[in-house]
């Protein structure tokens, strides 16, 4: 997979691509980050790229046609389609099921806004559809490219050194992930959990299954709400919600 980012930070795209899993994705030529200034577009000794906004107001806003020209360059340097994002506050909230839909094209064009934002109409022009990491405000778009590229750089095929390890991921099924331990067995905060030792495949299976129903439960009862849940779940849930009660909990 390609991503292209248009950016006026195009070495902190760089950096973020070259370390971890998207480094290693990179590597094994599974995933290429190109990165892409608007600058490099936009003419005159200055190079500008941002000007006042109409109707005024603080701040500055960018321009067309450093952007437009940018993409152009972009799309004509991979013949494969690109869907063009914008990182905004105002798109669709990114999620695990959006990651997966993003992974699955062959390449992806990231706009990182700056200032008080983009021109209106290179977004109704070039854009097809924004996206969001959450309800708040940075400074720009690269931290929002940021988490794209690492979000879909990792369960790039082949990405992870164990095939199962983006697959049991949080919200792969909708639930929060369940806990989990390493050496030592025995330590000041506390031990592994028996069962864990055991060697029970099918236990360790239920358990981790109903730690990550009762987490859901306890911390993301939204996430619960709209999952599927079967007649299996909803018994370990159960257990889950009456030994937490029993051991002191007071909600629910």
């Amino acid at each position: 997979m390609r991503i292209d980012v248009l950016t006026l930070f195009p070495d902190f795209i760089r950096g973020c691509a070259e370390v971890g899993v998207v480094g290693r994705a990179g590597g094994r030529g599974l995933l290429e980050v190109v990165a892409w200034n608007p600058r490099d577009f936009a003419p005159g000794n200055y190079r500008r790229v941002d000007e006042r906004p109409f109707g005024g107001g603080p701040g500055m806003v960018m321009m067309i046609d450093p952007l437009r020209d940018c993409l152009a360059a972009a799309r004509a340097a991979d013949p494969a389609p690109a869907r063009v994002v914008h990182l905004s506050p105002q798109g669709r909230r990114l999620t695990q099921a959006v990651v997966r839909e993003l992974a699955a094209l062959p390449r992806l064009v990231l706009v990182c806004g700056r200032y008080e934002g983009v021109d209106e109409r290179f977004l109704a022009a070039e854009v097809d559809e924004e996206l969001s990491i959450g309800d708040y405000v940075l400074s720009g778009g690269e931290l929002g490219a940021a988490v794209v590229i690492d979000a879909v750089g990792r369960v790039q095929e082949g990405a992870l050194n164990h095939a199962d390890s983006a697959r049991q991921d949080s919200f792969e099924d909708g639930l929060l992930d369940c806990p989990h331990f390493t050496r030592p067995v025995e330590h000041a905060l506390g031990g592994v959990p028996a069962v864990l030792r055991g060697g029970d495949h099918a236990a360790i299976a239920r358990w981790r299954r109903q730690q990550s129903l009762g987490r859901t439960w306890l911390r993301r009862p939204d996430l619960l709400a709209r999952a599927p849940l079967d007649a299996a779940d909803r018994a370990l849930l159960a257990a889950f919600i009456a030994a937490w009660r029993a051991d002191g909990g007071d909600g629910g």
